[in-house]
């Protein structure tokens, strides 16, 4: 299948735009795009292998219009720090709650430019053909749920049909329309007597065409949105979480889903980890020393400079540090570059692991939703799935680690800079006595099970409010303060050429383009 991915390469030129500046004019359109009569079955295949690496955020030195670095600017500048994964050695805005307008761009044109215009294309070439339309569905939701959830409305219905303005969805709108897609490709995929869906067989990375678990991954999306609206709406959220998991969500690392990377279609998280000075960050050292856990060292390096004093330790940079002491960087941690991140061609990218369908159960089994199963066996099982998934096979070790009763420690270099160096992981990782410290305990070890998919992790924090990370020590924004990111504001661009609809959005956000306006789902 690996081989056979890498045929697309060839067929990206049909869907290529300009490149960085001049495509800031064509965000709605797609000039070179083929016609409908040249779209049939044939160029399925290379449009969904397209559509699939574009629609996980990530980019390639080798495809037409793109380079590794949308994944720098528009994840690793982003949500990686927003959700404190990671800790930039250098003074970035966005590391302390500020904008960059260059950086955030990036991320808005490729996702237009590029990915929709692929996801487009393929439904075109796919036309009458039931069981891809249904995966199509399934990853259209995939996609514009993670971009709705960064910026707040954007442009669903009219994405990519070209025109001089084209208008914003409201949240509320789109997830109403998730959730129909994914009841009706639950619906087809379930009735199937197809085990593969033959078009994409060769070119989907994910999971080569498998009917089944494509329909487990649309069912697990559809309980992750279930729990994103339970603050906005309750009673529906319940329905659809229910729904999701009596239809068959994951529940085995067999079914996670991961890109399946080629030297050509590569995981940019390992290069931009290299090579852009990021390090581990405090709030990682704190809960991974504070429970010993075995995934630690799998994710990353101790200090290996001889000459620092933290030789041999796990340190982290806390986030938002800006200019506001002297550090060297030979006395952090990076990500574990010797085995687990050292090749960005073998590496596959995650994109849903079954570990979090688990932790999903989990909470909703405490709101009283029919999830299955008890909350803490399905905390528990989530935890020893992702274990599996990082390699960790000790059954005794994963065992005295769901029994730990340590709680996070101080890191190295929070001790002196942070205000109140207390862990805000409280909470140990075997099962409490009360429900909000086993929701905490939950949303703590959902932070670890997604990661280093910071979109999700950068989402859920959100949601959950969970007082779970140390707070930054520096803002650029007051309004936001010391705390998470709500959003990323809109393009310059967009205000230029698009204006009355970015306008529009604005009022349907509720609340001025800033970084502290909440989303529709983040009522809390």
């Amino acid at each position: 299948m690996k081989n056979n991915i890498v045929k697309f390469l060839a067929i990206t030129l049909l869907f290529y735009i300009t490149g960085c500046t001049s495509d800031f004019d064509e965000v709605n359109t797609n000039p070179n795009s083929l016609t409908t009569d040249q779209l049939d079955a044939s160029m399925a295949g290379p449009a969904f292998a397209n559509a699939l690496y574009k629609g996980t955020g990530n980019a390639s030195w080798s495809l037409p219009g793109d380079d590794y670095g949308t994944y720098g600017l528009a994840t690793a500048l982003h949500s990686m720090m927003f959700a404190h994964y990671m800790s930039p050695g250098w003074a970035a805005a966005t590391d302390a709650n500020g904008i960059n307008d260059g950086w955030r761009s990036r991320g808005w044109l490729r996702f237009y430019t590029l990915a929709v215009p692929s996801l487009l294309n393929t439904y075109k070439a796919t036309e009458g053909n039931a069981e891809a339309t249904a995966i199509l569905d399934i990853w259209k939701v995939y996609m514009f749920h993670r971009f709705t959830d960064h910026w707040g409305p954007v442009p669903y219905t009219q994405a990519g049909i070209g025109g001089a303005t084209v208008p914003y969805d409201s949240q509320e709108s789109m997830y109403a329309d998730f959730f129909n897609l994914l009841e009706a490709a639950n619906t087809t995929l379930s009735s199937s007597s197809e085990s593969t869906v033959g078009v994409f067989k060769d070119y989907d990375a994910i999971y080569d065409g498998n009917v089944e678990k494509w329909r487990k991954f649309g069912n697990s999306l559809r309980l992750r949105l279930a729990l994103r609206i339970s603050d906005v709406d309750a009673s529906n959220a319940k329905v659809q979480a229910e729904t999701a998991v009596a239809a068959g969500v994951m529940e085995s690392n067999n079914d996670s889903a991961y890109f399946a990377v080629t030297p050509d279609t590569y995981n940019n998280f390992v290069d931009i980890m290299k090579y852009w000075g990021f390090y581990m960050t405090a709030d990682m050292e704190s809960v991974l020393k504070g429970y010993d856990d075995p995934r630690m060292d799998i994710w990353f390096d101790p200090v290996s400079d001889s000459t620092s004093t933290y030789v041999g330790d796990f340190v982290g940079l806390p986030n938002g540090i800006g200019s506001t002491t002297a550090w060297e960087s030979k006395n952090f941690s990076l990500t574990n570059q010797k085995t687990t991140f050292a090749d960005n061609s073998t590496k596959d990218i995650e994109v849903m692991m079954a570990s979090e369908s688990n932790f999903n159960r989990a909470e909703g089994a405490l709101k009283g939703w029919n999830m299955s199963g008890t909350a803490q066996a399905l905390y528990e099982d989530g935890i020893r799935l992702s274990m599996g998934q990082w390699g960790v096979t000790d059954s005794a070790a994963i065992s005295a680690y769901i029994t730990g009763n340590t709680t996070g420690v101080v890191p190295v270099f929070g001790g002196p800079l942070y205000i109140d160096n207390t862990p805000p992981v409280d909470v140990p990782v075997s099962w409490a006595s009360t429900e909000s410290e086993q929701l905490k305990q939950i949303a703590v070890q959902k932070f670890l099970g997604l990661f280093p998919e910071s979109w999700e992790a950068w989402s859920d924090l959100r949601r959950t409010d969970a007082d779970i990370l140390y707070p930054l020590l520096t803002t650029e924004d007051p309004t936001i303060g010391f705390g998470v990111m709500k959003r990323v504001t809109y393009l310059p661009n967009e205000y230029s050429t698009n204006e009355a609809a970015v306008l529009d959005a604005v009022t349907t956000l509720g609340g001025p383009d800033k970084g502290n306006t909440s989303l529709w789902w983040d009522v809390n």
